[in-house]
C-alpha cells in the first residue's frame, strides 16, 4: 500500500516537478519554492526535507520551538509525525527533495532484534542539518524520477530505506539531537539585512565594505562571521548568487548573452562565461540550449542535473 503523505496540503506556495509514490513505506517528491509562507497542517508521516539550490532564512515554528536557520544546499530539516507546525516561512527560493517516511521507521519487531526500545524512538523536530552523510545517504532517490523504472529498484530502495532509518535512530532521536548551542554571531536580523542588500544590488559593484557596513561590523569582522553563519565567504556566497540569477534568466530565453552579463553583475560577456563555466561546468550558451531544448546533447551527469534545473 502506498504511503499516504501530506505534500500537497502543505506545499500549496510550490510547484511539484515529479514525485513517486509506488514503495509502501516511502514517497518522493522534488518540488521548487517561491518565498512566503506555507500552510501548517500536523504532518501524517515523518518528513526529510534537503535543500537542493537556492537557499536563505527559513523560519519555523514548531511544537512551541521557533527555528531560524540560514539554508544552504545540503542542508535538512526533519519534520517528526505529528509535529504541531504553526509557522513555516522561506525569505527565497529554493529547490528541495522531500522524503516521507512511516510513523514508525522500522517495525517493532526489527527495532528489537538491535536491542531499540521502540517507546523510546521519537525523532527530533530538528534543523538546519549540515549532515553530509544524511544528504549522500537519500540524494540518489532523485535520479529514481528522472529515469525509467528498473526491475532492481525495489531493492536499491529498501536498502537506502534500511540505511536512512539507521542513521536517524542513531543521531536524531529526541534524547540524541540537540540544537546548537551557540547560534551563529551575525544574529539572523543582521544577516538577513546583508542578503537582502546582496540581492537588490546583484548588478551593482558589490564591495565587501557594503556589506559589512549592512552589519555594522568592520569588514574583517563581518567576513569572519559570515562565513560563520552560511559557510562561504562573501565573495563566493555573491557569486553563487549571481549565477543563480544568471540561470534562472537564461532558462527563460529573454535577454542576450551580453544583457545578462551586464544585469547581474558579471561586467563583461567574457568574464560571464569563465564564471559560468567554472560554476555549472557548461558555458551560459550550452545552458541556455539545453534549458530550451535546442541542442542534442550528450545526457552525463552534469546535462541531467541541468534539464531538471529548467523544468
Amino acid at each position: 500500500m502506498a504511503l499516504v503523505t501530506h505534500g500537497d496540503q502543505k506545499y500549496q506556495n510550490s510547484v511539484k516537478l515529479a514525485a513517486a509514490n509506488d514503495w509502501p513505506g516511502l514517497s518522493i517528491e522534488h518540488r521548487k519554492f517561491e518565498a512566503g509562507r506555507q500552510a501548517t497542517p500536523v504532518p501524517i508521516c515523518t518528513e526529510l526535507v534537503m535543500l537542493l539550490s537556492g537557499g536563505g532564512m527559513v523560519c519555523r515554528t514548531g511544537n512551541g520551538e521557533v527555528q531560524k536557520s540560514l539554508a544552504r544546499p545540503g542542508m535538512s530539516y526533519l519534520v517528526p509525525v505529528g509535529t504541531q507546525e504553526s509557522h513555516l516561512e522561506l525569505s527565497d527560493r529554493m529547490e528541495c527533495l522531500h522524503l516521507y517516511l512511516p510513523p514508525a521507521l522500522l517495525d517493532h519487531s526489527a527495532l528489537a532484534d538491535f536491542g531499540i526500545d521502540p517507546a523510546k524512538v521519537e525523532i527530533a523536530y530538528a534543523h538546519g542539518l549540515a549532515d553530509q552523510v544524511l544528504f549522500h545517504i537519500c540524494s540518489p532517490l532523485r535520479d529514481l524520477l528522472y529515469r525509467p523504472r528498473q526491475p532492481t529498484d525495489a531493492l536499491f530502495v529498501k536498502g537506502i530505506q534500511v540505511a536512512l532509518a539507521a542513521h536517524l535512530l542513531g543521531n536524531y532521536t529526541i534524547d540524541r539531537w540537540r540544537a546548537p548551542d551557540k547560534l551563529p554571531s551575525l544574529d539572523p536580523r543582521r544577516l538577513q539585512r546583508v542578503l537582502d542588500y546582496i540581492e537588490a544590488s546583484l548588478g551593482s559593484d558589490i564591495r565587501l565594505e557594503d556589506l559589512a557596513a549592512q552589519a555594522c561590523l568592520s569588514p574583517y569582522h563581518f567576513s569572519r562571521l559570515f562565513r560563520e553563519a552560511t559557510g562561504l565567504s562573501p565573495h563566493r556566497y555573491v557569486t553563487d548568487r549571481r549565477v543563480q540569477a544568471a540561470r534562472h534568466e537564461l532558462a527563460h530565453d529573454r535577454l542576450s548573452l551580453v544583457e545578462i552579463a551586464l544585469e547581474f553583475g558579471f561586467g563583461s560577456q567574457a568574464n560571464f562565461t569563465r564564471v559560468f563555466r567554472k560554476a555549472a561546468s557548461l558555458t551560459p550558451g550550452q545552458y541556455r540550449e539545453l534549458c530550451c531544448g535546442q541542442a542534442d546533447v550528450k545526457a552525463d551527469r552534469a546535462d541531467t542535473v541541468f534539464r531538471r534545473d529548467c523544468a
